[in-house]
């Protein structure tokens, strides 16, 4: 009987440990519930130990199976270090790659490009996902995370594609019937549109104006965890809301909203961001520098 391991089972069992789920695994790597089920129960016998304890609800990884998974990770980053080591000399981008972004940029910029870059490099296959919350890309199984926002995690490896800044922004009509702010703080007296977008602070306004930062508390009849409604609701007349440049100009254009406080801006720039294992990553670094092509046409 042949008594070697399968690397993609051990890349299923990791993937079942990571999301506790052999249906949420399935999912991620395209499979059926069953076949993952299947393959795992091959592993576990051709380890002899149970890797999960299994209820109705959920799978646990068991003391053995933590083991394992050290060892598995160990093994697969190896592998995908070799793979990547190789193409790399070939200069190819190949296999899929994981990116996520948040809601509105990853729709209206993150998607386009991505489609772009497929297009130019049919040996890749990219899953695109976008999440309303900052995602841990390592625990997560995420190749790259494309971001706006300059705090970022010392162990990953991050490169500008974009400068952003946010803006203060409302419409004409709004400004008509309460006034325009003249400074800062006067925003604690106006209707402001807080959105709770992946690890921005919710009703807390950080600005900076002549290299000195500032900060208001601010609050609001309406909020939202989706930049693009909050944006909406401007442009109706219900507030001012805090918005990235590329998202605010067109409607600063066409006349729909108006800049508030034109001296305050909050540093918002448009990162790249991905592990260390993926230094050498040749689908990483032809993704990353064809974003930063195409996003510099902006």
């Amino acid at each position: 009987m042949d008594k070697r391991i399968d690397n993609e089972d051990l890349r299923v069992f990791a993937t079942a440990a990571r999301k506790a789920s052999f249906a949420a695994a399935a999912e991620e790597l395209g499979m059926s519930p069953a076949y993952v089920s299947k393959r795992i129960g091959i592993l576990e016998q051709m380890l002899g130990v149970r890797l999960f304890h299994r209820t109705t609800r959920r799978v646990i990884v068991s003391e053995d199976g933590e083991k394992v998974y050290a060892h598995a990770m160990t093994i697969l980053e190896n592998l995908d270090s070799l793979l990547h080591e190789v193409a790399e000399r070939r200069d190819v981008p190949r296999g899929l790659l994981r990116i996520s972004s948040s809601f509105g940029f990853g729709r209206n910029v993150v998607a386009p490009v991505v489609a772009r870059l497929v297009a130019a490099h049919p040996t890749l296959q990219v899953r695109f996902e976008v999440f309303d919350r900052l995602v841990d890309i390592v625990s997560e199984g995420f190749d790259l995370d494309v971001r706006i926002g300059d705090e970022i995690a010392p162990q990953l490896i991050a490169r500008k594609l974009m400068a952003n800044h946010r803006i203060l922004c409302a419409s004409p009509a709004y400004l008509q019937r309460h006034g325009t702010p003249r400074t800062l703080q006067d925003l604690a007296g106006h209707n402001c549109l807080a959105i709770k977008e992946r690890d921005l602070p919710f009703g807390v306004w950080s600005l900076r104006a002549g290299g000195e930062e500032e900060t208001v508390k601010v609050t609001g009849s309406l909020s939202s965890n989706h930049g693009e409604i909050a944006l909406q609701w401007a442009m109706a007349g219900a507030g001012i809301v805090l918005r990235s440049h590329w998202d605010a100009k067109p409607h600063l254009d066409n006349g729909e909203l108006v800049q508030v406080l034109p001296q305050y801006t909050q540093s918002a720039n448009v990162w790249a961001v991905y592990p260390q294992r993926l230094a050498g990553s040749a689908k990483v670094r032809v993704c990353v520098e064809f974003m930063e092509q195409q996003l510099a046409q902006r």
